[in-house]
């Protein structure tokens, strides 16, 4: 169980890294509300950007993001309204990404899909 959640706290940890370094700025990280839970709030430009990160070290039972079904959107979408209205941003354009971290041996591969949840 420890492995499983530092394995991906690892793929977050990349994961923000990597949006910093292609100019978004974190707003917040594991934002949780009875609603559901954001992995990693950012700002990019005019646009919230509200993300999923899913870290596997192979494919074997799928990509990454198809772990992003409907259910798992649901919860994003509703967690993503608590917090725009809690913290006034209803006037930003939002967008909700899933990143995904591919880590095996220290090495990793990153895939941002955005816009991956309507």
């Amino acid at each position: 169980m420890f492995y499983k959640q530092d394995f991906g706290q690892n793929g977050e940890n990349i994961a923000e890294n990597y949006l910093k370094s292609i100019g978004y700025l974190i707003i917040n990280r594991n934002y949780r509300c009875k609603q559901g839970e954001i992995d990693i709030i950012a700002k990019d430009n005019d646009e919230i950007v509200f993300i999923e990160v899913k870290t596997r070290s192979s494919i074997i039972y799928g990509k990454p993001a198809e772990a992003v079904n409907n259910y798992k959107q649901n919860h994003i979408k509703k967690a993503a309204e608590v917090y725009i209205y809690f913290n006034q941003l209803e006037n930003f354009y939002i967008r909700f990404d899933v990143i995904e971290v591919f880590l095996c041996n220290k090495k990793y591969k990153i895939n941002h899909i955005k816009q991956a949840i309507e």
